[in-house]
């Protein structure tokens, strides 16, 4: 694996002057457990401390054997069922975890840590780096992480909470990622394994797709060589811009089509000259720019930076002689293969590879494709089939590991 750091490349100015510079990520206090023995990344770099943030729900049982752990995608965090401390808004899997629910907490204890690399409390580009006193965080120092790395990060806050095995690891997206890499580092600490659109690498596609995000940050003049934090600024533009591009590939395009057509906020006069040109004229147009500027205001553009990297890192198959089937080799584990017709991020055709990889390890393995027009954001979304397909694969598990 070819390890370098992220720098930024001379870039013109993003001329757009939509988005206030002075907010900066709110400090929040986050419930966390500290690691002073730290922890050795991958590319060799050993951080003095781990933080991980985290979140649980729902009573652990005597056996401690109803904990699952639920993994975050690229913009998610620890806060799944419940009103986030800093955008007011619901929890962002609300409909999948909670009482009742398919990830039911009157039976299970659920567990959510932010990523390693991550911006709600857990060691992350915002941390005092090594050796400061002064609270000077690493920025664009920081080290590069992957995905393992977060699953270890994971592990040890698992075993910290005095849990040796997990009923279940569960993730969508580049929550998907972990879970995978939870199953094949760790398979003896998971009873079942649920990734949920999601691969087994990460494509030249979606790599592509992440750096045009990562040059709309560079081009912010206000990214200021990673050191905006110095100013007490932020390159917002360059952030809310990375994530308009990304959340366009999370809906599909029949999803775009019914939420918003062609229909215009207003009816303009081009030819009077009474309209802007670049004003809000269409709600697609007007859809976008709020995601990008809500975002920015509960994100950090240097953890952007580093978890899409981590993400652009992972290939499971690259470990293992590109033999993915090798990966999961004698494994125990019970898996569930949950891909949507319309996702053409991390399209079925991936989930489907990862499903044969699985039967040529003899593993105990279900695939199911989801038909929805969602795209790939369905797995957040109010999608019956697939809550109904949750729910049931866990409630079989649960009868075989003795929950019922």
């Amino acid at each position: 694996m070819l390890w370098r750091r992220l720098r930024p490349p001379a870039v013109a100015a993003y001329a757009h002057r939509a988005m206030d510079q002075s907010e900066t990520l709110p400090q929040t206090a986050h419930t966390h457990a500290v690691f002073e023995d730290g922890l050795l990344l991958e590319c060799g770099v050993s951080l003095s401390q781990l933080v991980v943030a985290y979140r649980t729900y729902g009573t652990l049982n005597a056996a401690r054997s109803n904990a699952v752990l639920v993994c975050h995608a690229l913009t998610g965090d620890q806060y799944v069922a419940e009103t986030h401390p800093i955008t007011g808004r619901p929890g962002w899997w609300e409909l999948a975890v909670g009482p009742g629910r398919p990830i039911d907490t009157d039976r299970c204890f659920v567990i959510c840590a932010n990523v390693l690399g991550g911006c709600m409390g857990s060691t992350g580009p915002r941390s005092p780096r090594d050796g400061a006193t002064d609270g000077t965080p690493w920025g664009t120092d920081f080290p590069p992480v992957t995905i393992r790395d977060m699953v270890e990060a994971q592990r040890r806050l698992v075993e910290h909470l005095g849990i040796s095995r997990l009923f279940a690891v569960i993730g969508g997206s580049m929550g998907g990622m972990q879970v995978l890499e939870w199953a094949a580092s760790h398979p003896d600490m998971v009873f079942a394994a649920v990734p949920i659109a999601a691969a087994a690498y990460h494509s030249a596609q979606n790599i592509a797709f992440h750096e045009v995000g990562r040059q709309a940050i560079f081009a912010d003049p206000d990214w200021q060589g990673g050191r905006y934090w110095a100013s007490g600024r932020i390159p917002a533009r360059g952030l809310a811009v990375a994530r308009m591009a990304a959340h366009i590939t999370y809906l599909s395009e029949e999803a775009l089509t019914r939420k918003f057509g062609r229909r215009l906020r207003r009816a303009p006069d081009i030819k009077a000259g009474t309209t802007s040109l670049f004003g809000d004229m269409f709600e697609v147009e007007s859809y976008l720019r709020h995601q990008g500027s809500t975002f920015v205001r509960r994100f950090d553009a240097n953890s952007y930076l580093t978890i899409t990297r981590a993400m652009d890192y992972f290939d499971l198959a690259a470990e293992h002689g590109d033999d993915l089937a090798l990966a999961f080799r004698s494994t125990a584990t019970r898996f569930c293969i949950i891909s949507f017709s319309s996702d053409w991020l991390f399209p079925t055709a991936e989930s489907r590879a990862i499903a044969r990889a699985l039967n040529r390890a003899a593993a105990n393995v279900s695939f199911v494709e989801i038909a929805s027009d969602k795209g790939h954001d369905a797995f957040l979304l109010d999608e019956p089939d697939f809550h109904r397909t949750l729910a049931g694969f866990l409630a079989g598990c649960a009868e075989h590991a003795g929950l019922a």
